[in-house]
């Protein structure tokens, strides 16, 4: 397939690229921008996608992009939804022991977040993707968390990454003094019909092809399909590709590209 297309590589394959290569989508920069605000007023950010939209990307980008001598930057993927076990990830992601219960470990984070902001001048960041999962009572704690000194601090900053229903959650009246406290909010609305064009030009680039390998009826089905979904066009993207090939089709055209949409809807 590669070798067909003049290609060094799959250009659609996850991580095929290095971070500083990504595509800047309108949703890209506005993370970005939020981002680099909410790293120097500290507080709350919010984030919200679909999956595949690439927020969890944007959030990849951000973190490589600190430097680790002004801040800890850590990242929490989610997989549990119980306190505790919420509790026992910060402590490992701060190299906390994880003893005693959840008052315990309360107090030992937050003893450990004031010392990075004050004594080390390095301030804690913390990521929490897949915030959707986050319940009521992590919510309440993580906004206790920031009442520091009579809530005169700022200590940490705290980034919240999830798909939407993470923006129901947070409009729960028992999640109101959380909500005040958010300094941004994004909401991804996908790739636009010209960004998909520049999203799949960009990368057929990146690995050596030319961009004239896709027609221009095959990019307004991609568009059709996708719905300015990222992964989507990346997988429909490499099946496509293959397909083409098996084809012996110098040119994806919109025929190869339904036969792929339909291939994967099969599967």
């Amino acid at each position: 397939m590669n070798s067909y297309y003049g290609l060094a590589c799959n250009p659609f394959r996850k991580q095929a690229f290095k971070t500083k290569d990504s595509f800047q989508s309108k949703d890209y920069r506005e993370m970005s921008s939020r981002l680099d605000y909410l790293k120097e007023v500290h507080g709350v950010g919010v984030f919200t996608a679909p999956p595949g939209m690439g927020k969890s990307f944007a959030l990849r980008c951000f973190q490589d992009s600190l430097s680790k001598n002004l801040f800890q930057v850590r990242y929490i993927c989610l997989s549990t939804i119980s306190v505790t076990e919420f509790y026992k990830q910060f402590c490992m992601e701060l190299g906390l022991d994880a003893k005693g219960g959840k008052t315990t470990m309360f107090r030992d984070i937050q003893e450990r977040i004031y010392y990075l902001y004050k004594e080390k001048r390095c301030p804690l960041v913390i990521a929490v993707d897949e915030a959707q999962y986050l319940n009521s009572s992590i919510l309440k704690d993580l906004k206790m968390l920031m009442n520091y000194r009579h809530d005169s601090l700022n200590c940490f900053t705290l980034i919240l990454s999830g798909e939407p229903y993470l923006n129901h959650t947070l409009e729960k009246p028992v999640n109101e003094a959380l909500r005040q406290r958010v300094t941004v909010h994004y909401n991804f609305s996908g790739l636009d019909p010209d960004e998909v064009k520049g999203y799949i030009s960009h990368k057929i680039s990146l690995a050596g092809g030319a961009e004239t390998i896709i027609g221009a009826d095959a990019l307004s089905a991609v568009t059709g399909f996708c719905q300015g979904n990222p992964r989507i066009i990346d997988n429909l993207m490499s099946d496509a590709l293959m397909l083409g090939a098996q084809l012996d089709k110098p040119v994806i055209d919109a025929d190869v590209i339904m036969a792929a949409a339909n291939a994967a809807s099969l599967g």
